[in-house]
């Protein structure tokens, strides 16, 4: 009999969700070694970046990266298959791990080379390479894995990642402590890089039988056809207003390692200290979330994100000597987990099949630019009241948050 590659069959979906699985394991390894909160933004600092170039990176790695995925999107949509250009995506992401683990490791500190030029050109790639894959990450396992086992894989995905990144968090620290700068921060690429290309083993095996039918035909088209859907779709509108408020809580924690660096002086071994209080934030709550995944809705754990991301940066603000920069980070973990379990159950319910590519880019169009603006503000602005500016920014944002949640998951 002939095999109808329109549709998903049990032995396709169990293979895919194996392989999905491998990749999350061997991703969850390297994300320690590529963090964006910790690990990149205090490299760039030891390599002689101000306020002002940490703004710029997390500028391009959430706003610009962001951006270009409204760009991405229309393409991307067109493509009935998406399986390459998920490859491309995050062979670009390898690629650059490897040129800065290649650039760090030969670079002279008293040389003539550009090396924060070049740090940004990978970071750049890194983040752009990230932003191709991810609307067809999105759009691949939405369609790749059935209905019924998209809940046991999200769990075990957690189990997985939490065992993973507690033993790759300590192995992270040894590394960064056992050489001193520029060396160990190459070390620290080259391990990404590796465990990287074998997560993305993964990819390649991925069996994509399921066709994407929607057309975009370029980016005015794109803009009619996400009116559309925001008029047929009521809750999406809330979704983005609670994004375009909430999701620049992630990008507090790097301007905490340069205030901590600049103020307090701290070092190498800070900084892996750092990175494991947010991955034990992390791992906790999505052990919590797994472990009570039966009573706990998404409404909880979205009001919860709000409060914890007001929370953050009073912490730095209690009285006293030098901070307790150790429950910043813990708290940090906890709202990038809730966020992240939270927005990606929510987005994969409010998209089908056929728009799941355009879902995944709306809410970037709806963050980009919110992304950049306040992140260059608070890089240029990280020596004159700092943390006054932050708990302004932050105390806004989770004012318009709150007021959208009640409409996002009425029912969940």
């Amino acid at each position: 009999m002939k095999k109808n590659f329109n549709t998903l069959e049990p032995g396709i979906s169990q293979h895919n969700f194996i392989a999905f699985l491998w990749h999350a394991g061997f991703l969850a390894f390297a994300q320690n070694f590529m963090d964006i909160d910790t690990v990149i933004p205090a490299m760039l600092i030891e390599a002689g970046g101000n306020s002002v170039h940490v703004g710029i990176m997390s500028a391009i790695l959430l706003g610009g990266s962001s951006f270009t995925q409204i760009i991405f999107a229309p393409y991307l949509s067109n493509q009935s298959h998406k399986k390459k250009f998920l490859l491309l995506g995050i062979n670009s992401r390898i690629l650059s791990l490897l040129g800065l683990g290649l650039i760090l490791y030969f670079w002279k500190s008293n040389g003539s080379f550009p090396i924060l030029w070049m740090i940004f050109l990978f970071i750049t790639l890194f983040a752009l390479g990230g932003a191709f894959a991810n609307i067809s990450y999105t759009d691949i396992i939405g369609k790749s894995i059935r209905t019924e086992a998209r809940k046991s894989f999200f769990s075990a995905k957690q189990i997985i990642n939490g065992t993973i990144v507690l033993l790759s968090v300590l192995a992270a620290r040894q590394v960064l402590v056992s050489r001193p700068y520029p060396v160990n921060y190459a070390f620290m690429f080259f391990i990404g890089f590796a465990a990287l290309f074998i997560a993305s083993l993964g990819f390649w095996s991925i069996k994509e039988t399921v066709p994407s039918r929607t057309r975009i035909a370029g980016i005015r088209h794109f803009m009619e056809v996400m009116k559309q859907e925001l008029k047929a779709n009521p809750r999406l509108k809330y979704f983005l207003g609670f994004i375009n408020t909430q999701g620049i809580a992630i990008s507090f924690l790097p301007f905490v390692i340069l205030y901590a660096k600049e103020f307090y002086g701290t070092e190498s071994s800070d900084t892996g200290f750092f990175l494991i209080s947010k991955v034990l934030g992390s791992v906790a709550v999505s052990m919590l979330v797994f472990g009570f995944r039966k009573r706990v809705r998404y409404r909880y754990l979205l009001y919860s994100n709000v409060v914890l991301a007001l929370v953050m940066p009073l912490l730095i603000m209690l009285p006293g000597g030098r901070p307790s920069f150790f429950p910043v980070f813990i708290v940090g973990g906890v709202v990038y987990a809730m966020y992240s379990i939270a927005m990606n159950g929510v987005l994969l319910e409010v998209s089908g099949n056929d728009n799941r590519a355009l879902y995944a880019a709306l809410p970037e169009l709806a963050t980009s630019f919110l992304r950049c603006f306040p992140l260059r503000v608070a890089g240029s602005s990280i020596r004159s009241d700092f943390m006054l500016f932050l708990v302004c920014l932050w105390g806004s944002f989770c004012y318009r948050s709150f007021s959208y949640l009640k409409f996002i998951v009425k029912s969940k």
